[in-house]
């Protein structure tokens, strides 16, 4: 923010909130960004369903199935690990990012879709009050507890810190950092696991699990016949606007705070509220109204959602480079310097869609 380079203009409310909702919230919080990730895995939920009910039309067993959803959870989980390892000097073992988040829990949600309802409800409820329990269990850390030691520095501990019965999650040093610190330190490393810099935990992955039910609960929904088509939008939005609702209220209450970083119970209700208020939406557009002719970009980047990631993960830095070596070093100050980032970030996936788009035409489509 220093107006001899041009950067005034960010302190107005629009560029703050623009900013704001282009990156994770810091802790505490939701940001349109955070939503990338829920959104995503409440639909690996919802095609499932439909999967599930495809393969049984073939004929296919269920031994054969539960084989495949094995190897599929457990390739996703290997997947995420290359992928986070790529622009590093040995394997990166992590496993706090999406793909290896879908991938632990993958086989167990492939069960539930086997399941009543109600069992599928069940769980959920279980796994929500379970992990809201054993974090607030969990000791508090202690007056001099070392944060700096474990990634959390005073700057950062001052504005976004929590304290009271918030503090049980509290960043790296909370249940989930305390399993990461035991079991982070079993694999190979080139010095000590202390805590992840951005307080992310592999336990996430499962009130992540609950995020793919929900996922599977709107999926079955949609495919049930016994409901007319404004009775399923009905009750997905009702479903959206009850979880917005009761997620808010219990990070308000002070039961538990909504933290994407760590998956607690009340982000993972409240960022179900807006997918279920999102597909809602979608389901009444598209299925309803049958308003379709907008769709196809999207429908493009959704047949090949793992090719994308891989993109994104792999060729970033490729793109960038190579663009600034063949067409100009300012490439991405073409609109000033102060929209850099934007530019490069909407260049990139210009790129990308390209690249599915080719597939699209090509019948291309990478599947796990």
């Amino acid at each position: 923010y220093v107006n001899k380079a041009g950067f005034e203009h960010f302190k107005t409310p629009f560029w703050q909130t623009l900013a704001y909702h282009t990156d994770h919230a810091e802790w505490v919080g939701c940001s349109l960004w955070d939503m990338i990730q829920p959104s995503f895995m409440f639909m690996v939920g919802t095609a499932l369903a439909f999967s599930v009910a495809s393969r049984r039309a073939k004929g296919h067993s269920f031994g054969r199935m539960l084989a495949h959803g094995i190897f599929r959870g457990v390739a996703l989980t290997f997947l995420g690990i290359f992928l986070m390892s790529s622009w590093g000097p040995r394997t990166n073992w992590t496993f706090d990012n999406v793909l290896t988040q879908i991938g632990l829990g993958y086989p167990l949600l492939f069960l539930l879709a086997f399941t009543r309802v109600r069992v599928q409800v069940l769980t959920v409820a279980l796994i929500l009050v379970g992990y809201w329990a054993v974090f607030a269990l969990y000791p508090l850390p202690p007056e001099h507890f070392g944060y700096t030691l474990v990634n959390v520095d005073a700057a950062w501990l001052k504005e976004h810190g929590l304290t009271g019965f918030a503090a049980h999650w509290q960043k790296n040093s909370n249940l989930g950092w305390a399993f990461d610190y035991w079991f982070m330190n079993l694999f190979p490393r080139p010095h000590q696991f202390w805590g992840a810099v951005g307080g992310y935990a592999t336990l996430s992955f499962i009130p992540s699990l609950a995020t793919m039910t929900l996922g599977l609960l709107a999926g079955e929904l949609v495919r049930d016949p016994r409901f007319s088509q404004f009775k399923k939008f009905a009750i997905l939005l009702v479903a959206g606007l009850v979880g917005l609702g009761l997620g808010w209220a219990i990070d308000r209450a002070g039961i538990c705070p909504i933290v994407k970083r760590i998956w607690t119970p009340s982000w993972t209700i409240f960022s179900a509220g807006w997918t279920f208020v999102l597909l809602a939406v979608f389901y009444l557009v598209i299925d309803v109204a049958r308003l379709r002719f907008w769709t196809l970009p999207l429908v493009v980047v959704g047949m090949n959602s793992i090719a994308v990631y891989c993109m994104s993960m792999l060729l970033k830095p490729w793109v960038r480079d190579n663009l600034k070596r063949h067409v100009s070093n300012d490439i991405y100050n073409v609109f000033g310097q102060p929209y850099a980032r934007m530019t490069e970030a909407a260049i990139f996936l210009l790129f990308c869609w390209g690249v599915c788009w080719w597939m699209y035409r090509k019948k291309v489509f990478i599947r796990i």
